[in-house]
């Protein structure tokens, strides 16, 4: 048999699944995964979903009512199995064999990996010419959320020189959605979103994107039929209407990350200005030991030497008293 070379799988937090089944203790926070603490209630009732048929694979249904709230036609969006397979579909698409893709060092393992496997090759240079640009914002893991201005000025940059913007806002709904492009019509760019982070729903897996009608068919002609099941569908057709509501969860969650990142300063540590609902922390020590070891304190936080920072973690900003729970760990470790 021969299996073509595959590059590394990337490293995602999120695994509390995983250390549940291999018998860590169940009492374990969940730090890892950047979620809604505060989510806006949304009223459905999975018992009724009709799951007799096949979804409609059109999805328009769906469509309409993510273009009522964005202004946006069916045939500028697309929706996938997560924001993953968003990513993984885009990099089939447009940075196929032969193509190169600038990516930043530290952010979400999956572009690399995507291009690589659709093909192309990754560039950490700045001033090499590529096919695509990835862009997260606000970064993961850093929390920089760059405004809207200066997404302009990349994107002008791209179209210059001949490349496409891809834009991952995944976690714009809980920093500053004002920065938003997902308004903003250009062939050059294609605008990422997620539902299930805003709303903590990570089980649902679902994903929507923005642009230009002729890449969008693209996608939608290579994504697998029926990948949206018919539980995320009727999930996300009720969740959507509620984006409003996420005001609410920004200022809470404004207030709980000003109280987690004085808090880890006290302790010595530097904690990176943050725009959204995670906080990226240098801790001047091995991050692989400090998170085997606030495991064992009932704390999994996110180790960020997937990301090249080999001292720094990752920690969601979640409830006051979780975050208490959090700082409790994280001082134990320090003395």
């Amino acid at each position: 048999m021969r299996i073509k070379s595959l590059p590394d799988r990337a490293t995602h937090g999120g695994v509390i699944r995983r250390l549940l089944a291999e018998g860590v203790n169940g009492d374990i926070i969940d730090f890892s995964a950047s979620m809604n603490p505060f989510p806006p209630h949304v009223m459905w009732r999975p018992e009724a979903c009709d799951l007799r048929d096949y979804p409609d694979d059109t999805y328009t249904d769906l469509k309409e009512a993510i273009g009522s709230v964005f202004s946006r036609d069916v045939s500028e969006i697309a929706v996938g199995n997560g924001s993953v397979e968003l990513i993984r579909i885009y990099a089939q698409v447009m940075a196929s064999n032969g193509s190169r893709a600038y990516i930043e060092r530290s952010t979400f393992g999956e572009y690399a990996q995507s291009v690589r496997l659709a093909g192309g090759s990754v560039t950490h240079n700045t001033e090499d010419e590529v096919d695509v640009r990835y862009f997260c914002n606000p970064n993961n893991p850093t929390g920089k959320l760059a405004k809207r201005g200066d997404i302009l000025n990349l994107l002008k940059f791209c179209s210059e020189e001949g490349s496409s913007l891809f834009l991952d806002e995944a976690f714009i709904d809980l920093s500053d959605p004002d920065q938003t492009m997902a308004d903003h019509r250009n062939p050059d760019l294609f605008v990422l979103r997620s539902l299930t982070k805003a709303f903590s729903v990570p089980g649902i897996r679902f994903g929507y994107g923005f642009g230009d009608p002729r890449l969008i068919e693209a996608i939608e002609m290579t994504r697998p039929p029926w990948t949206v099941n018919r539980y995320a569908e009727v999930y996300t057709i009720e969740a959507i209407r509620h984006l409003p509501d996420l005001l609410s969860s920004r200022k809470m969650i404004a207030v709980e990350r000003e109280f987690l990142t004085k808090s880890i300063q006290s302790l010595g540590f530097f904690p990176h200005p943050s725009s959204t609902n995670f906080i990226l922390l240098d801790t001047g020590k091995n991050a692989t030991d400090l998170t085997r070891d606030l495991i064992t304190k009932g704390v999994l936080v996110r180790d960020c030497t997937s990301f090249g920072l080999p001292q720094s973690i990752r920690v969601a900003v979640r409830s006051r008293e979780e975050n208490r729970v959090l700082i409790e760990a994280l001082s134990e470790c320090v003395h």
